[in-house]
């Protein structure tokens, strides 16, 4: 927090020095790049597609490729529009230096605001992946990174999680479920980590075995729950809900299958404390220029307050400069803090309206907090112009608690929505491009059956919240 520039300088020298004698270090000459504008003007920009044949490189067995010696470990996620999952080297070091050191620096953040925690006083669960092997390599593995974490934790800390490894990486998932919610149910649970859906789904298997309706008395010491992936806002009331306790904390962190990158370190604010001392150096593309042929890539000391970048991260596991897909605003430069608003791929811009994520997640909560209404799952895609049907956004949405009255919601999404984004707000000016949003609902259970149908099920595995095409959308729909 004291000393962000100088480690960013050494985090790239480090990252530079233990590559260059790699395939990719020697094809760019790592060895003689001695400053931040040599690395960039030297190394591309890239995504997975172009990372990919490296990358299949090292589940092959091959050593030294993008990173030092030989990667035996995969963190797997879902796929871009060539390929319906990614492999994420996870590296020595990546572990050590990036995961579980965030992972300490997270539980030390929380503690500052907290310290009158109890939450090593009983037990902490995370609900993890699954783990295989790759047919052309066995010796290779890939799983949810969550699953990873779980397999290399020593054996001391098993004493303060639940359930056991053997539960925790089972393959199975309605199984694990099931198993995840016996063995825990008689535990004095005090923290909990994980995707809000999948961990919402754990606590209303628990309450159902205990014929109760909150947590009161069944975790009456829980009092952290560190999420990520998923923006909290829809959720907060069904968590109040079950978890009704005025002492519990829920703390966001900012975790990928490519690295841990970022905690919430003030009880007051949403706004997350970048990590810039633990293997990963930083970029950040303007959002405007992405997708040109050569955007401007700002270091961390040349970032503004308030503008919508995209980020880079090249890391101590072979990812070089790398778009992680993420849409991020800095709140604060002393220290960074940053707040997430979309996905380079998860936004709408069919018509000019720069739809983000943040935008969304924001005006579902006005139209549910002003017609009672509670929210479980979410799409959105564009409706094109056909010679029988106006341009519009088509909402699938999965109720958890239906609206009072659903014209009423509509007419809130639309209004919160115009006023959250003035490009949304000009292309639905009198209805002569966009009109007003087509909200459509889907039967209970309806988004978990067509993730199983994609394969998608775990941990690491979220909804798409908006898209581009019509793919999504048109997929749930042909389901009934």
């Amino acid at each position: 927090m004291n000393n962000p520039i100088d480690c960013q300088r050494v985090c790239l020298e480090n990252l530079l020095k233990k590559a260059a004698k790699t395939v990719w270090g020697t094809q760019y000459d790592y060895a003689s790049i001695k400053n931040l504008e040599t690395f960039k003007s030297r190394v591309p920009v890239s995504d997975y597609q172009s990372l990919y044949p490296f990358i299949e490189r090292m589940i092959s067995g091959e050593k030294n490729v993008l990173w030092q010696g030989v990667t035996d470990w995969f963190s797997k996620s879902s796929g871009t529009s060539g390929s319906k999952s990614k492999f994420i080297p996870v590296s020595s070091e990546s572990l050590s230096d990036n995961n579980y050191k965030s992972g300490r620096d997270s539980f030390t953040l929380y503690f500052n605001n907290r310290p009158d925690s109890k939450l090593f006083t009983g037990k902490y669960f995370s609900l993890t992946g699954t783990l295989h092997r790759f047919e052309t390599n066995t010796q290779a593995r890939c799983g949810d990174v969550s699953a990873i974490l779980t397999n290399f934790t020593p054996f001391w800390a098993n004493y303060f999680k639940t359930p056991t490894k053997n539960i925790a990486l089972m393959k199975n998932w309605d199984e694990k479920i099931d198993a995840f919610a016996q063995c825990m149910k008689n535990q004095r649970v005090t923290g909990m980590a994980g995707v809000l859906s999948w961990i919402l789904i754990i606590l209303k298997r628990i309450l159902e075995l205990e014929q109760a309706d909150t947590f009161e008395k069944i975790w009456s010491d829980l009092e952290l729950f560190m999420h990520g992936g998923v923006n909290f806002t829809p959720y907060v009331e069904q968590y109040k809900a079950l978890i009704p306790s005025d002492k519990m904390y829920y703390q966001e962190i900012y975790n990928a299958s490519e690295g841990y990158f970022a905690a919430q370190d003030k009880s007051d604010s949403k706004e997350m404390l970048l990590f810039l001392n633990n293997g990963i150096f930083y970029e950040f593309i303007p959002f405007h220029e992405f997708g040109n042929e050569n955007p401007r890539t700002l270091s961390i000391e040349e970032v503004k307050l308030n503008e919508k970048y995209v980020m880079l991260i090249s890391t101590n596991a072979g990812l070089w400069r790398y778009v992680v897909g993420d849409v991020v605003q800095f709140t604060s430069v002393r220290p960074y803090r940053i707040v997430i608003i979309g996905r380079t791929t998860h936004y709408i811009n069919a018509f000019g309206e720069e739809l983000m994520v943040d935008n969304a997640e924001k005006a579902i909560k006005a139209a549910c907090t002003q017609t009672s209404a509670e929210v479980e799952e979410y799409t959105v895609a564009p409706v094109y112009f056909q010679s029988n049907t106006k341009a519009a956004h088509q909402w699938l949405i999965e109720f958890k608690q239906k609206p009072n009255n659903f014209d009423k919601f509509i007419e809130i999404l639309d209004t919160s929505l115009k006023q959250l984004n003035s490009d949304y707000e000009a292309k639905r000016f009198q209805d002569i491009l966009l009109q007003k949003p087509v909200v459509e609902e889907v039967a209970s259970g309806t988004f978990i059956k067509w993730m199983a149908s994609q394969g998608k099920l775990g941990g690491q595995f979220k909804v798409p919240r908006l898209s581009n095409n019509r793919n999504i959308v048109e997929s749930i729909t042909k389901m009934g």
